[in-house]
């Protein structure tokens, strides 16, 4: 099983944990808030079995059905997990109004704010792992994830600190008050990850500084005489896809073309890990302009 793999089991296991501790803090208090954090420790679950599920299929080979591998169905697994969150930011929304317009003291205090904060304190180690691990390995699914436990846990924090001061003060209020105020982030947060997801699902391009990247080390193999056209990327999950032209002299021979694209698909894999390289060879036919660089219909000439 791969580091991959093992963090989407692992995330699985603490998310079960973490519901556990979270159902009996709200059954011992009664407090709206914490049945807010429980149910976003239910979707964190169902986040976690998808992100697992995603993981899986995107390490299976590419085949003859699907020749770009599945890569993609960690940015399904985003999309899923984004959507949950921002349901989950609903159903919490609509029980604070509730609670605005019918505030009940809350039974067994600290008992339940214990419970909460344990869970709160796995979870804030664990999302801190699911975000640096997921940049190392690329993977939108466990960034998604952890991006997802962090609003959990900002939001357990508020919800103790208000039911700490609703304790001292008597005032009721703010027990629900608190929830809609936080569920407003996690909804915030829930529609960042969908939107992050729908780029990549869209093929969106890297970010020009990567672009640049890409450009120079083309230019730095190719030598003198090669230019290089319509430049394609995109990222799907953890693999970047990048594609064009590259436009060699006439009298070059193929052996020669041959090993200057090896040399330029290794050194740009080796400035992007994961990459898919596709160059397509084609013959100066002479009186052509200077090198240039043609993206999505715009020309920069060098």
């Amino acid at each position: 099983m791969s580091r991959l793999h093992k963090i989407a089991a692992a995330s699985i296991c603490i998310a079960v944990l973490v519901l556990a501790l979270k159902l009996g803090a709200w059954w011992v208090t009664g407090s709206i808030a914490l049945f807010s954090e429980s149910t976003e420790s239910l979707v964190n679950l169902a986040s976690a079995l998808a992100a697992f599920i995603a993981v899986w299929l995107a390490a299976r080979p590419a085949d003859t059905r699907h020749p770009f591998g599945f890569h993609k169905a960690e940015l399904l697994s985003a999309l899923f997990g984004g959507t949950l969150i921002t349901l989950a930011a609903v159903i919490i929304l609509r029980e604070s109004v509730t609670g605005l317009f019918d505030p009940q003291p809350v039974s067994a205090m600290v008992t339940g704010l214990l419970l909460s904060a344990l869970g709160s304190v796995i979870n804030g180690v664990w999302c801190y792992v699911l975000i640096n691990e997921g940049r190392k390995l690329r993977s939108p699914a466990l960034q998604a994830d952890g991006r997802h436990l962090l609003s959990d846990v900002l939001f357990s924090a508020a919800v103790i600190v208000g039911l700490v001061a609703s304790s001292l003060t008597g005032w009721l209020i703010l027990d629900p008050l608190i929830a809609g105020l936080v569920a407003l982030n996690v909804l915030r947060t829930g529609l960042s990850v969908v939107f992050s997801a729908l780029r990549g699902l869209l093929d969106e391009s890297l970010p020009e500084v990567e672009l640049q990247k890409i450009r120079a080390v083309i230019l730095a193999e190719g030598g003198d005489g090669i230019r290089m056209r319509d430049l394609r990327t995109r990222h799907a999950g953890a693999a970047t896809f990048i594609e064009f032209r590259l436009i060699l002299p006439g009298g070059m021979t193929v052996a020669s073309a041959h090993k200057l694209t090896q040399r330029i698909t290794h050194a740009l894999e080796q400035a992007a890990p994961s990459s898919q390289v596709i160059i397509h060879i084609e013959a100066d036919r002479g009186g052509a302009a200077p090198f240039s660089v043609i993206d999505g219909g715009r020309k920069d000439h060098a």
